[in-house]
């Protein structure tokens, strides 16, 4: 019986890229695996059909071949793997396959990756820290140089990070023979996982270090100072390269990262670059207009100038007052909200004044109220 085309077989056309290639034998493979169809002799013919396939078609040279002369370029010895059997050829050739294409499910990375470990090369990069830095929004205006004292693993002295008794060596692993892989038979699979015993190193020591447990590294508090820009905002995170986690057994270690958080403050609210304020200012103040002095950041003082006849809510804004915008020459603004605080506890006299005001008062005085008022009254004559 002639061969399918590869092509026809893996339902891809000619021209598929090796992404379209493999998601196409992912799903094919799943479907027909032996595994999933037990005593189902069509389901495994066509399970070696489509890996044959696969196995041609992936490779570079084999495919050139492939498109050039179709099946003959792999018969009378021609290279072909063959489909009437699973012998140690078809296995390696699986196992390969396996690792292409089911590798991500296995915890591991990519396939060249994990066939040419071994011999001690697998290093444990150390874990990233975070450490949370509250400060205050004149420390964000300013900028300053803040000490921090961050509990991590550094590494261990004694060993000088190898996790080894000083004067004593190490030994391949017995168990995956220096590889820092094992495998395992499974169905018509070769499986390949970390070694257990070695975690991927490969090797394993005559003697721990006593210091650090056969670590590589312990437990300290390091001091670090931190550099907070002027600016810095709410929420932002410093990337201090390699000051995490020293990494098990001589690994790379981690980086830590500072994540910024503001206090409250007392008199101003933050949105971005621009500070907000809310000043109680007097009825009379707002109506005859007058002026007074609110703090800035800087230490220094900026003056208010308020509008006769201001009304309540309205803004000031304080050009440049604001916040510095991070990494630039830029400054926001400050933006000053008059609340109009009405009179209490008033004398009688205060009262009489009042009420005389009140007498005096024309439409002029009061335009919005006199307006609101006037669309009311029209409405209840309706």
């Amino acid at each position: 019986m002639a061969k399918r085309d590869f092509y026809d077989v893996l339902g891809v056309q000619k021209g598929a890229d090796e992404a379209a290639l493999k998601s196409a034998y992912r799903k094919l493979a799943m479907q027909h695996h032996p595994d999933r169809n037990p005593g189902n002799t069509e389901a495994e013919a066509k399970f070696k059909e489509i890996s044959e396939a696969y196995d041609t078609l992936k490779d570079g040279q084999k495919r050139a071949a492939y498109d050039r002369f179709g099946h003959a370029a792999f018969e009378n010895g021609g290279g072909g793997r063959g489909g009437a059997g699973f012998g140690p050829e078809f296995s390696s050739s699986m196992s390969d396959i396996f690792e292409d294409i089911f590798g991500d499910f296995m915890g591991g990375g990519g396939g060249q990756q994990r066939r040419g470990g071994g011999g001690g090369s697998a290093r444990m990069r150390g874990s990233d820290l975070r450490y949370n830095l509250e400060i205050s929004l004149e420390e964000s205006f300013l900028g300053r140089t803040v000490e921090v004292d961050v509990p991590t693993l550094v590494g261990c002295t004694t060993c000088d990070g190898s996790g080894a008794k000083p004067g004593t060596g190490k030994h391949s692993c017995r168990q995956c023979n220096g590889h820092g892989k094992v495998r395992a038979a499974q169905g018509f699979f070769t499986i390949e996982r970390t070694c257990p015993v070695c975690q991927g190193r490969g090797e394993m020591m005559d003697e721990p270090c006593t210091d650090c447990g056969g670590q590589g590294r312990r437990q300290e508090n390091r001091k670090l100072s931190v550099d907070v820009p002027k600016g810095i905002e709410d929420g932002t995170r410093i990337r201090l390269a390699n000051e995490g986690e020293a990494g098990l057994r001589g690994g790379p270690p981690g980086d830590l990262y500072i994540f910024i958080s503001l206090r409250p403050h007392d008199l101003f609210q933050r949105e971005g670059a621009d500070l907000y304020a809310r000043v109680p200012i007097a009825m009379t103040t707002a109506a005859l207009g007058g002026e007074f002095e609110v703090p800035t950041l800087d230490g220094a003082r900026a003056k208010v100038k308020v509008a006769p006849g201001t009304q309540p809510g309205q803004r000031v804004r304080l050009k440049g007052k604001g916040m510095p915008v991070l990494r630039t020459k830029d400054t926001g603004d400050l933006y000053v909200q008059l609340d109009i605080e009405t009179p209490q506890h008033l004398s009688r006299r205060q009262r009489e004044l009042l009420e005389e005001f009140q007498n005096l008062t024309t439409e002029k005085t009061n335009p919005t109220s006199d307006g609101f008022f006037d669309k009311l009254k029209k409405m209840f004559e309706v």
